[in-house]
């Protein structure tokens, strides 16, 4: 079974502690935390590494480093800093600066400020960016050329973008630390639209196997031991469960469900039948 992480879109209006407390009790297997730079105190850094400890919960990821062409490179490492202290394997970075030699630049920096940890610094692409697709993203960070450098798999930006399947098979395996996952409809925002794209992110998405993504052939050209942070942001689950314990667990019951099924499906004599 794959391990699953409650990314902290699930819970956008809850802290870091309420996160991994909700987390443990949906039985999910790591969390990931959005860490405001200029907002998180050292009070939130003990609190949380305390509620870490006593549930003995990783941190899959800290987010979110958003390179814009007038962003703060300090501001930037502080996230990097707070992950540090939290423990967490991957810190997600989108980029709104339109010169992608200067992202490329932000990103060496970042990862050269993570070398020695071990965290990845991963790079996340999608129509609401300026980095737009899969191929924008690998070209920049061929440009990083960095041991640390990653690129972040969400379905459906992978869908909005236009990027394939194969693209994602064809990924340097290196490159994929962990993978996001959630499902959509099939109404596509237009790509003009900003305000309906940023929509469609962070209010429209469904549960996975309630929507239309090839979500199942995107795992399968994903590492089959992948990490998995379940990113759904959803209106819908907002409005109908307001305590964080009870959304984290509806997520990860359907989550689980719909892996169990994939798991299932390939074990199966006729799934793996040869077809005359």
């Amino acid at each position: 079974m794959r391990r699953i992480s409650l990314a902290s879109g699930v819970l956008p209006e809850f802290g870091p502690v309420d996160i991994v407390e909700a987390a443990v009790a949906a039985g999910f297997d790591a969390a990931g935390l959005w860490v405001d730079a200029g907002e998180w105190t050292d009070r939130t850094t003990r609190e949380t590494r305390a509620a870490l400890a006593a549930t003995g919960l990783p941190v899959l990821d800290v987010e979110v480093v958003w390179i814009k062409p007038d962003s703060s490179l300090d501001e930037h490492r502080r996230v990097l800093d707070v992950g540090m202290e939290l423990g967490a394997r991957n810190v997600l970075c989108v980029s709104s600066d339109p010169d992608h030699g200067a992202t490329a630049d932000q990103l060496s920096a970042l990862c050269r400020h993570a070398e020695g940890t071990g965290m990845r610094v991963a790079l996340e692409f999608g129509i609401f960016t300026e980095v737009k697709n899969l191929a924008q993203a690998l070209g920049i960070l061929e440009t990083v050329g960095h041991a640390l450098g990653a690129v972040l798999i969400d379905p459906i930006h992978v869908d909005r973008s236009g990027t394939t399947v194969a693209e994602i098979a064809a990924i340097d395996r290196a490159l994929l630390p962990y993978a996001q996952l959630c499902d959509a409809r099939a109404q596509r925002p237009d790509p003009a639209d900003f305000d309906a794209v940023i929509t469609d992110a962070i209010d429209l998405r469904e549960q996975c196997g309630e929507g239309v993504l090839p979500i199942a052939a995107m795992l399968n050209a994903l590492p089959a031991d992948i990490p998995l942070s379940i990113e759904l942001r959803s209106a819908a689950l907002r409005e109908t469960f307001s305590h964080p314990m009870l959304r984290a667990k509806a997520v990860a019951d359907v989550t689980r469900g719909f892996l169990e099924t994939l798991t299932r499906r390939r074990s199966s004599p006729r799934a793996s039948a040869p077809r005359e």
